[in-house]
């Protein structure tokens, strides 16, 4: 069965490319005529076609065009010549594998008679410049860096608009995200949707000194120290600014709020965590100067809801199927479709 499938396979390839073989068939006669004056003409002919994908062919230009952007970035990169030239091999295969793939779902489109306008392209890329904050001139430069004229990226525009109908015919219109589904995820990513510690808290602060005299910082630092022990005296954080605060040093604080454990800096998270409500930490040294927090209240509530995280999870669900049901349907399209590799 596979020699009789290979060899229908030969016969559809020679039936459909006899014009190449014709040319290439030419060559060689005009050679055994006339001597080989260019060996090389005969093989470029035939070595130019990478891969058949049923009706279609890549070739080597094509292949390179795609390769030419990575082996830039590999040159540049600087690596050793035999890790060079596996990278190069490996960039080869992939994108060889990526343009059967376009290939392959270029021709369903032409099957499905999927089509994309003007107005839907214009559209794409109104929704890509407002995004970037991009203007016409802007879009044309960064295109420019990239190698890209206007008129190629509306075209490829346009090929990712009609690839996305495939996907939403062949794919999105089937998928189905149940409650259930969004209530399972919600269920088993604690870490992201569960309970949540949060800590209300006030603070008392001297930013530091602008004199570079070690002396100053070590004065500042014994004020805070003289406020820390005045405060678990039972004074209020009021009573201690008006004590403390002189023209040469402000003394600042008072209610900063409730934060999520999460979004503390470790520092601070570290002297908060064994405190309890109405206790206050040491004198803590922090990105806007020195520092004694109370601990108002601590509280624990769930860090979203799921009626509050249900549109982020059904999106989250929809991207992983459609991301494996793609990956299904490419495979079985590849299948049942005539692909020859040549490289």
């Amino acid at each position: 069965m596979q020699a009789i499938m290979t060899q229908h396979i030969i016969i559809r390839f020679i039936t459909r490319h006899i014009q190449v073989l014709a040319a290439a068939a030419a060559v060689w006669v005009m050679q055994t005529a006339c001597g080989p004056t260019n060996p090389a003409i005969g093989a470029e002919l035939i070595d130019r076609i990478v891969a058949v994908v049923n009706n279609d062919l890549i070739t080597l230009d094509d292949l390179n065009g795609q390769v030419r952007p990575y082996l830039e970035k590999i040159n540049a990169m600087g690596y050793p010549q035999d890790k060079e030239r596996q990278m190069i091999f490996k960039v080869r295969d992939d994108v060889l594998n990526q343009m059967v793939d376009q290939k392959l779902t270029d021709q369903e489109i032409v099957r499905y008679k999927i089509t994309a306008s003007d107005k839907e392209v214009d559209n794409a890329i109104e929704r890509i410049k407002k995004t970037n904050s991009l203007t016409d001139e802007s879009l044309r430069q960064a295109l420019s860096k990239e190698g890209i004229t206007l008129e190629e990226y509306r075209k490829r525009t346009k090929e990712h608009i009609l690839r996305s109908n495939l996907v939403n015919r062949e794919i999105k219109s089937k998928i189905v995200i149940t409650k259930e589904d969004i209530k399972a995820y919600y269920d088993s990513n604690p870490e992201t949707y569960g309970v949540e510690e949060k800590y209300h808290l006030a603070n008392v602060m001297i930013k530091y000194p602008e004199s570079p005299d070690p002396s100053i910082r070590v004065q500042t630092q014994q004020k805070m120290a003289a406020i820390l022990q005045e405060l678990r005296a039972g004074k209020s954080i009021d009573e201690v600014i008006q004590t403390f605060s002189e023209s040469t040093t402000r003394v600042q604080g008072g209610e900063l709020g409730t934060f999520s454990i999460s979004t503390i800096d470790p520092k601070i998270r570290d002297a908060l965590k064994d405190m309890k409500p109405g206790q206050y930490s040491g004198v803590i040294e922090t990105d806007y100067g020195y520092q004694i927090f109370r601990l108002l209240d601590k509280v624990k509530s769930a860090s979203k809801t799921i009626e509050d995280a249900t549109a982020e999870i059904e999106n989250k669900l929809y991207k992983d199927i459609v991301d494996q049901k793609f990956s299904k349907w490419l495979e079985e399209l590849r299948t049942r479709s005539h692909i020859k590799v040549t490289l």
